[in-house]
């Protein structure tokens, strides 16, 4: 095989990635810069570790950028070399890469070269990984956004996740905003899986939302301006605030049996549970508090459901309901299995179109 020439690749806009022929796209950064953030489908592929990063960086900083410069080009030459005897050893001469790093300089030209001179057709990302993240901050920081939004709105326990599951089954638009930040969106909600970093989240954003047509309606659960740790950057939360609702209504024991099943992680972990209800000591007198340990040491869980969704959350949400402009429709369900849920989402769909 013959050396290639390298070529670069200009990111005019986040649908562009849609139209990248690459095989694989190849992230040259360390770990730690690829976990906060990283392009679509990238792999990581470090020319760099978080430990040698730091040692060039403190080289350049106290002795010169020279000796920076040589030590790290020792470092991406072994780097490299693990890689092509490793996670790329299996690519035939017509594989075609496209790798970045932050800025689309040094670490993603060293490896590109080496790729080139093996013979593959390699490009780079011209501008790096900030080229990338320069779009996804226009999208969601700086443009409004242009889609036919619809909340599914409902107190706590009312299967709204649920619902917009079954809507998208249904064949209708959705945008999973709990699902993208791995998390339920309330004190109890958080999963075993860590949420994505701020920007991952973002990224996954930006991704579903191009991947909708704005002409449809799109369906997405009434969220606070928070899920967990996330915050739901400003051009989203901005349309969501405009957006028309519809109110989902539920009988309180289906709402209680919903819940116990939904967060069944809680109740197969008492002690974890305890810790959760202990962050509520601010909001109600201790003897409920002590009550509410009752029930977990009685492994009532339907009691304690009931009891947190009527004295804990309905308040909370009747009073944010009343800001809030009438909904476009109700729904009351009497049940919240699978099969009612299913024909509500119909019922929805038929409501709206």
């Amino acid at each position: 095989m013959t050396p290639q020439m390298l070529t670069t690749f200009a990111l005019d806009s986040l649908q562009d990635l849609s139209c990248q022929t690459a095989d694989t796209i190849i992230d040259v950064r360390a770990p730690a810069e690829f976990a906060v953030d990283h392009l679509p489908r990238a792999i990581n592929l470090p020319v760099l570790s978080d430990a040698e990063r730091a040692r060039v960086g403190t080289i350049y900083a106290q002795d010169s950028p020279f000796a920076a410069r040589k030590i790290g080009g020792a470092l991406v030459a072994q780097n490299a070399a693990a890689h092509l005897q490793n996670a790329l050893a299996s690519h035939d001469g017509a594989w075609q890469p496209l790798v970045y790093c932050w800025r689309g300089g040094q670490r993603s030209g060293a490896f590109a070269t080496i790729l080139s001179q093996v013979g593959w057709r390699v490009q780079v990302l011209q501008g790096g990984y900030q080229s990338y993240r320069r779009h996804v901050v226009d999208m969601l920081y700086k443009a409004p956004l242009h889609h036919r939004f619809i909340l599914i709105d409902g107190g706590t326990g009312t299967a709204k996740t649920a619902l917009l599951h079954q809507l998208a089954a249904a064949g209708a638009q959705t945008l999973d905003l709990e699902g993208l930040a791995q998390h339920r969106g309330s004190l109890f909600g958080a999963t075993r899986a860590a949420q994505p970093a701020q920007k991952l989240f973002e990224t996954r954003l930006a991704q579903n939302l191009i991947a909708l047509d704005p002409a449809q309606v799109t369906f997405l659960e009434a969220e606070s301006s928070k899920i967990g740790e996330r915050l739901l950057p400003p051009s989203l939360w901005a349309a969501m605030t405009s957006a028309t609702r519809i109110q989902i209504t539920a009988a309180p024991a289906a709402r209680a049996a919903h819940l116990t099943g939904a967060y069944s992680d809680l109740t197969d972990d008492p002690a974890q549970l305890a810790c959760v209800i202990a962050q509520l000591r601010s909001y109600h007198p201790a003897a409920l508090i002590d009550r509410w340990f009752a029930l977990i040491d009685q492994k009532d869980w339907h009691v304690l459901a009931a009891e947190l969704i009527e004295m804990h959350y309905d308040p909370r949400y009747a009073k944010a309901t009343a800001r809030r402009a009438a909904p476009l429709h109700r729904f009351h369900l009497d049940a919240l299995d699978p099969a009612a849920l299913a024909k509500t989402a119909s019922d929805i769909i038929d409501a709206v179109t």
